[in-house]
């Protein structure tokens, strides 16, 4: 008969210490090479739509549904040429932004890893030995995504942006993104604000954003979630994923302005049609995490927050190891159209 031996205290030690270093061992390998994640966002359960409210007219509130709103023109008539119609206005969903660890993986199309056959910087994370400083660099990928449009469930849709569902921009194939001279040539404004009293008149702004909206004089401001400039895909305090992706949504969007592939659409100018802004007005912008988690359940009444407003308060559990490294934001834009009348880009085009 064959007796069994009891496991020593320090037979059970052994083994709990090899059980770990194999853990380690595989965690350290998952996390080198990052890897591909994503879904497609259900348009019904994953979409904040209480963030297209407050409805005006004119200046008067229809429904706003516990929203937050910036100013809109007065009156209500408005006439572009020899055609009069209704000041309407409203926040459409049409961008999207994913940031992502692994260079050409598309996260809001389900996770797709494409394979361009050539190699572009990856994402990674350093902290710095004398500063104790996180740093961080990611890619970024811009979709033309006018949701009203192709569901028609808002007005007519002559106010509605008719961009077709579009992979617009992909960061990998811009090598101002991962290279900070380079992207000096997009945005030499840059040296006036990397000094101390700049950045530090960025508390000002987060405040603001936190409470409404950001500061428009506040240009090179990210809110809470850092410096807006420069224009690329380092992060210089890196404090979390949900931070350093919110604020590269950020750059991307002042990114596109800059480079003129947005234009703008709200107060009086945009009443009849689109217009160009290269400075970016961060208050015409509200946003809701699309991915690893949909941003529906409302905070105070609101699952959508203007740019730049803290993330602490929404972003708890919003980002985890594995699956929920990469993220993925539907982008808000502050609309305001004369209504009935139609308000196409000049020359028929189109921004994205």
């Amino acid at each position: 008969m064959k007796r069994n031996h009891p496991v020593t205290p320090a037979q059970l030690a052994s083994l709990t210490c090899l059980l770990w270093l194999c853990l380690s061992a595989l965690t350290a390998a998952q996390a080198a090479e990052a890897t591909c994640t994503g879904k497609f966002a259900n348009p019904i359960t994953d979409i904040c739509w209480s963030c297209i409210f407050p409805l005006t007219i004119g200046g008067a509130k229809v429904m706003d549904m516990g929203q937050e709103d910036t100013a809109n023109p007065g009156g209500a008539v408005c006439a572009c040429g020899t055609k009069v119609g209704l000041k309407v206005g409203f926040w459409e969903p049409v961008r999207q932004v994913e940031v992502v660890r692994k260079p050409f993986c598309l996260t809001s199309l389900g996770g797709i890893d494409l394979d361009p056959g050539f190699a572009a910087p990856a994402a990674g994370r350093k902290r710095g030995e004398e500063s104790g400083v996180t740093t961080s660099f990611y890619q970024a990928h811009w979709y033309a995504n006018p949701i009203l449009y192709w569901l028609e469930v808002l007005l007519d849709n002559a106010c509605l942006d008719k961009s077709p569902f579009d992979i617009a921009y992909l960061t990998e194939l811009d090598p101002l993104w991962a290279d900070d001279e380079l992207t000096y040539l997009l945005n030499p404004d840059v040296t006036l604000f990397a000094n101390l009293p700049a950045q530090a008149a960025c508390a000002a702004d987060c405040v603001a954003a936190s409470s409404g909206f950001p500061s428009a004089n506040l240009f090179w401001c990210g809110g809470c979630q850092g410096s807006l400039y420069p224009l690329n895909g380092h992060v210089q305090h890196h404090i979390g994923g949900v931070q350093a992706s919110s604020l590269l949504m950020q750059r991307l969007t002042a990114k596109m302005h800059r480079q003129g592939l947005i234009w703008s659409a709200d107060g009086d100018e945009g009443l009849c049609g689109y217009y160009p802004q290269w400075q970016m007005d961060k208050s015409n912008y509200k946003y809701q995490m699309l991915f690893p988690v949909p941003q529906t359940q409302k905070l105070a009444g609101k699952c959508c927050q203007p740019y730049g407003r803290t993330t602490t308060q929404w972003g708890a559990g919003k980002e985890f190891p594995y699956q929920g490294e990469d993220f993925a934001y539907l982008i808000f834009r502050k609309r305001n159209c004369c209504q009935g009348v139609g308000s196409a880009l000049p020359g028929g085009g189109t921004a994205y």
